[in-house]
């Protein structure tokens, strides 16, 4: 519930790592909306600015975007140790894991950010990816299949097509920190497959037609374009998995 993103930071670093659920565990709340600075201003994704790298204001829209994705994605991970109690302790290390990584990569897009004269909050945003985290609240199996696996899969989709253009436009440092991202989002991605197939196992369920069933219960929004196979590959999806999403993609 920290507002300030620099705060937010400091205290996942700082996190000593203690997940303990016992019996001083507090009573889990739901979070509709997670700690956030007034700004960016959330709007429809209609409504988002231009973000044509071909201009220094373009290109700094898309990397604010970026941010943006990443801030939230503090907050899932955060959310994932905080929601859901009685999974093996490895779950609990996995997604602080994720929630160090997912500050890192905000803290390197708002320094850069910042030295093309703008800062997180310059831009207005979308709250899509909490929209989700909010569903899947009831259900770490549902979270686990439909917020990395869907959500946070696309970036290892739409990631190379934006490095090459903020390439084209000649901002290597953006590509670096884009390397990074994409990098470490395999390994998010991996866990989100992990704990979705234990839990698929703990319960003595299908992964697939669980999976197409979670879809529909949560109207899960499926991906568009092209799928980066090598990257979902690495990151745990089986050839059935993405023969199933390449055929529910809209």
């Amino acid at each position: 519930m920290e507002p300030d993103p620099l705060r937010k930071v400091a205290q996942v670093r700082d996190f000593n790592g203690n997940c303990d659920a016992g019996p001083d565990r507090p009573v889990v709340e739901r979070v509709v909306v997670p700690g956030r600075p007034l700004r960016p201003e959330l709007v429809a994704p209609s409504a988002l600015v231009n973000r044509d790298v071909a201009s220094d204001e373009g290109r700094a829209a898309l990397l604010h975007a970026i941010a943006h994705i990443e801030f939230n994605a503090i907050n899932l991970a955060l959310d994932a140790i905080y929601r859901f109690a009685g999974m093996p302790d490895a779950y609990y290390l996995d997604w602080l894991r994720v929630a160090r990584e997912e500050s890192l990569h905000f803290t390197l897009l708002s320094e850069h950010l910042g030295a093309l004269g703008y800062a997180y909050g310059d831009f207005p945003a979308h709250n899509g990816l909490w929209e989700m985290a909010v569903k899947t609240d009831d259900d770490v199996m549902a979270r686990m299949a439909l917020v990395p696996r869907i959500l946070e899969a696309r970036g290892l989709d739409v990631t190379p097509g934006i490095r090459e253009k903020l390439k084209q436009s000649g901002d290597h440092r953006a590509c670096e920190i884009l390397d990074v991202i994409l990098r470490d989002e395999i390994g998010h991605v991996q866990i989100g497959n992990r704990w979705f197939h234990w839990c698929c196992a703990e319960r003595g369920l299908d992964p697939v037609p669980t999976f197409v069933r979670l879809l529909r219960d949560y109207d899960a929004v499926m991906p568009r374009g092209r799928l980066n196979y090598p990257a979902r590959r690495a990151a745990g999806f089986s050839d059935e998995e993405l023969a199933l999403i390449e055929s529910l993609k809209v």
